[in-house]
């Protein structure tokens, strides 16, 4: 079987999106055929299909970090940001930093990719305290 780490490794955004549509569109196609010209998706395909739906979830969060640093950066508020993305000021700022920490962490496994102890105070810095 196939994990999302494993396809994660293996695709972007766009290509994870587009075998993803590509299976649920001959997942629906063989959900309507009458005449069994399309064969339902195969066990692995199905088991592909559902990690590729957590691989595209990963990697559009993972996008969705850098543009609130942005937005930090710009001037906007943890209220702000929170309307922007339909939560609380709070758990806007607890994603943030907990995607802060997984940074800091990448860092320390691979020893370069993610924040190093610089990148990860000044990405601190930007965040702020908690919003009450």
């Amino acid at each position: 079987m196939t994990s999302p780490d494993e396809l994660e490794l293996r695709h972007t955004l766009a290509t994870a999106t587009a075998r993803y549509d590509e299976l649920r569109m001959r997942d629906a196609l063989a959900a309507m055929a009458e005449d069994g010209d399309t064969p339902p998706l195969t066990r692995e395909e199905s088991l592909e299909l559902l990690a590729l739906s957590e691989v595209i979830m990963r990697k559009a969060g993972y996008g969705r970090q850098p543009m609130i640093r942005s937005a930090r950066a710009g001037g906007a508020s943890w209220t702000q940001i929170g309307t922007a993305l339909g939560s609380s000021k709070q758990a806007a700022w607890e994603a943030h930093n907990r995607w802060i920490e997984d940074q800091a962490r990448q860092h320390q496994t691979t020893g370069y990719q993610g924040f190093d102890p610089a990148e990860e105070d000044e990405a601190r810095g930007l965040a702020g305290r908690r919003p009450d």
